[in-house]
């Protein structure tokens, strides 16, 4: 079969690199072999919609984006006028009370974990039009003890010093309190937590602010560093401890946040949280799923922190993990096998 373009329609591709879905574009794009990769440009919505119309077709469409009324509708739409073959990778599932079999329009959708393969099938997607294909992340190198003491001092943390980040959302999922109440149950006051945040809505500073109030409450206040959006993020990955992102709910992230992934590759100890999709990922032994408490949380770091040995041995796992099951070329190559089968 010869090469086939792929058209990507997402948000635009470009810099700042702090969007998952945009960011797993990226990655998949540059790793085909056997596909052209035809990205949308800066264009959104409407620009979008009139492109899929009357611009000259490639061969597949790959949408990903997380299910919404509005633009499912538009790329249903756009499908049935054009009958070009589709695949819609679902980035992040909507509330749990959404109808999200509604929201579903192409020929194949593409589940990232297995919790939203499971749901994607009870809500009536027939399992034939259905794929389970991982999210993926650049290789990173595991860092040795020189490189971690370098970044610390670069960023003013003392070498013997315990750090915690917190790299998730403000808003949503409930992690960034879990974080916060968390560290102050572990009652280090030689310890240090980084707060690395994107603010997603308007919501973020109100939490910011709550937050905030109750580090003072309960002594901590001067521990918690808050970073907001930082260019620095694997820096700050690579200089701590523990990366906490033990959440409730993926409401608004990837079913795996691709910053733990991006953890996993530096050798960090990341903790996520049960009940979530992440919870997967302590079944192939690379994280720690805890139960999204705060006690559960300092008593997980607590048990953690006492066996060093198995604590490396965490870390050498998870970027084993995460440089096989989560590469660029095997992701891609899984889904280059599945445009040749829609146009088969």
């Amino acid at each position: 079969m010869p090469m086939a373009q792929v058209l990507f329609v997402s948000k635009p591709v470009v810099p700042p690199w702090n969007d998952s879905s945009k960011n797993l574009v990226r990655d998949i794009a540059t790793s085909l072999e056997r596909h052209s990769p035809v990205l949308t440009g800066r264009s959104r919505h409407l620009g979008v919609f009139r492109q899929l119309l009357f611009a000259t077709s490639p061969d597949v469409w790959h949408f990903f984006f997380a299910p919404n009324v509005k633009t499912s509708r538009a790329a249903r739409f756009a499908r049935a006028v054009r009958r070009v073959p589709s695949i819609h990778t679902v980035c992040s599932l909507p509330a749990e009370e959404d109808a999200i079999g509604n929201l579903l329009f192409a020929d194949v959708t593409v589940a990232l974990s297995r919790a939203a393969f499971e749901r994607l099938r009870l809500a009536g997607v027939d399992e034939s039009a259905l794929r389970l294909i991982p999210p993926c992340v650049p290789p990173l190198s595991e860092p040795g003890p020189d490189r971690r003491g370098e970044l610390r001092k670069k960023h003013a943390i003392p070498e013997n010093t315990q750090v915690w980040i917190y790299p998730g959302d403000l808003e949503f999922g409930g992690g960034a309190e879990i974080a916060v109440k968390g560290f102050a149950a572990w009652n280090r006051p030689d310890a240090l937590l980084l707060i690395a945040c994107r603010p997603k809505t308007a919501r973020a500073a109100v939490e910011r602010l709550r937050l905030m109030d109750l580090a003072r409450r309960w002594g901590i206040a001067s521990q918690v560093r808050w970073l907001g959006d930082t260019l620095q993020i694997h820096e700050l990955l690579t200089l701590s401890d523990f990366v906490v992102l033990v959440n409730r709910s993926a409401y608004a992230k990837m079913d795996y946040p691709l910053v733990a992934l991006e953890s996993m590759c530096l050798a960090r100890p990341v903790l996520v949280g049960r009940g979530t999709p992440s919870e997967e990922l302590a079944e192939l032994g690379a994280a720690v799923a805890v139960e999204p408490d705060a006690e559960a949380l300092a008593d997980a770091v607590r048990r953690l922190s006492a066996d060093e040995a198995s604590l490396i041995e965490l870390g050498h796992r998870a970027h084993s993990v995460a440089t096989s099951t989560f590469s660029p070329k095997q992701v891609a190559a899984a889904y280059e096998r599945l445009y040749e089968e829609i146009r088969a």
